[in-house]
């Protein structure tokens, strides 16, 4: 499995930005794809996730209402649009998957990891 994210850059606070992922490898029906992010001196923390086959999708309190994920079957890509942001959502993101996840919210649950795309959001 390979996750190839891209998009991120530097924005305004209160802009809008767009990353996306790339997934290959396996037929990810079932699975669990999301976007964790990292800042510096801080832990990987969880942002938002959605089950691949049945689109439901969970976000983190500190996001919700700001982001929306998405995943195109046909491309195999998963979105993550995330509106009115924040310094605070300074970070690199990474988006993760897993074919079985007991703890969405947590990093450990997942087994294969992008790269990661930096996001920085000037205030």
């Amino acid at each position: 499995v390979q996750l190839q994210a891209s998009g991120g850059g530097l924005v305004q606070a209160g802009e809008s930005l767009s990353v996306s992922c790339a997934a290959s490898g396996h037929p990810f029906s079932g699975w669990q794809l999301g976007w964790f992010r990292q800042a510096p001196g801080k832990e990987r923390e969880f942002v938002t996730s959605i089950t691949w086959s049945s689109a439901t999708t969970y976000y983190a309190d500190s996001v919700k209402g700001r982001f929306t994920i998405s995943r195109d079957r046909a491309k195999n890509t998963v979105y993550l649009r995330m509106n009115s942001l924040k310094p605070e959502d300074t970070a690199v993101y990474y988006c993760a998957a897993a074919d079985k996840v007991y703890r969405i919210t947590s990093a450990s649950g997942y087994d294969y990891w992008g790269q990661g795309t930096q996001v920085t959001v000037s205030s």
